[in-house]
């Protein structure tokens, strides 16, 4: 006897070049007391969804999916959980402003003209937004960066048929390498986009052979996985810069974004340097001419560590609107991980 066709309501969304595909309907209520535990419950017992839509035939590595859930936090209008390709990262800059833009069109979180305030509950904790709406279009949203802070400062590496690297470490969400693009050969244009993603694989194999990080309060969050080749920083104004930029986060995968995330660590990098001040503003220009602007809004201590204060604001457009069918009849589908939350009467959006 043939199973029942299952779908998934999706939006499809991009921030900068990055998809980021948000589930709006068909799965599920998971169980877990905050959406970190959500994510945990995802991650060690129902991993299938991540690969179902992220995979061949519904989907391919380079994008993320963004899965909306009903908030733990009662001042937070909804939660979401990322799920990328390398796994789960508990916050993303590109995700926040897709999912962002996506409950407000979807109309979970009432659309205003003007500029309005609201909190999503991500992994990583409550996260305020700003939208601006402009004739009922979302322009742009602000969203707060995680606290950022400098690791390894100018640190050196021998990497295999690439010589000795300068590099330094952030972290703003996971960890990042950031190297000067210049000093490795590169311009930071689109052309250069495989080999962009080859010299930064070695770079992070080294790095991860070599040794580990630890968060101050996270402990151990596993390997380095992200690069950051940082292009020169041109001063356009008093208190505004702009630098091009791109993010390695995978094999093969180099982000269409300057990505949120990496926005964040450079603005740690230059508080560190002493170049920036509270109010100063980094443009981040990728590979395909797109931007985020990052905001140094302040510093606090967390122990030992200095950490820095920031925002992200950038804009998001929609790109389809969708149900997408899951046949467990076919071959292609096969990971037996993701049925038991996939269930047609469940809808967010109701």
């Amino acid at each position: 006897m043939s199973k029942p066709e299952l779908k998934i309501r999706l939006m499809d969304t991009h921030a900068g070049g990055d998809v980021s595909r948000i589930v709006l309907g068909g799965i599920d209520p998971l169980p877990g007391a905050t959406v970190r535990d959500q994510m945990h419950y995802l991650r060690d017992d129902a991993d299938g969804l991540r690969k179902l839509l992220l995979d061949e035939p519904y989907g391919i590595p380079e994008m993320s999916v963004d899965l909306i859930v009903p908030a733990t936090d009662p001042e937070a209008e909804a939660g979401y959980i990322i799920m990328e390709v390398m796994g789960y990262p508990i916050y993303s800059g590109s995700n926040t402003i897709c999912t962002a833009t996506a409950v407000l069109e979807a109309g979970l979180v009432p659309k205003r003209e003007g500029r309005q305030r609201f909190l999503l509950e991500s992994p990583a904790g409550r996260v305020q937004i700003e939208a601006l709406v402009e004739n009922d279009v979302v322009e742009a949203i602000t969203c707060e960066g995680l606290p950022s802070y400098i690791d390894t400062y100018r640190s050196t590496i021998h990497v295999p048929t690439i010589g000795d690297v300068t590099y330094s470490v952030a972290y703003s969400g996971g960890f990042y390498a950031l190297v000067d693009a210049a000093e490795l050969g590169f311009s930071l244009v689109r052309e250069e986009e495989r080999a962009l993603s080859e010299c930064a694989y070695k770079i992070v194999e080294a790095l991860q052979a070599e040794r580990g990080f630890s968060h101050y309060t996270l402990g151990d969050v596993g390997p380095l996985p992200f690069l950051h080749f940082m292009g020169p920083v041109e001063q356009v104004a008093d208190d505004f810069y702009r630098s091009r930029s791109t993010t390695y986060v995978h094999p093969g995968v180099i982000c269409r974004s300057t990505t949120g995330t990496g926005t964040s660590a450079r603005l740690a990098l230059m508080h560190h340097e002493g170049s920036i001040r509270p109010g100063d503003k980094l443009e981040t220009v990728s590979l395909r001419e797109t931007g985020f602007i990052g905001e140094f809004t302040g510093t606090h201590q967390e122990g030992q560590q200095t950490v820095v204060e920031n925002t992200i604001t950038g804009k998001a457009f929609v790109l389809a609107h969708s149900d997408i069918v899951i046949n467990p009849e076919d071959p292609m589908v096969r990971d037996d991980s993701v049925y038991h939350i996939l269930g047609s009467r469940h809808d967010t959006s109701s």
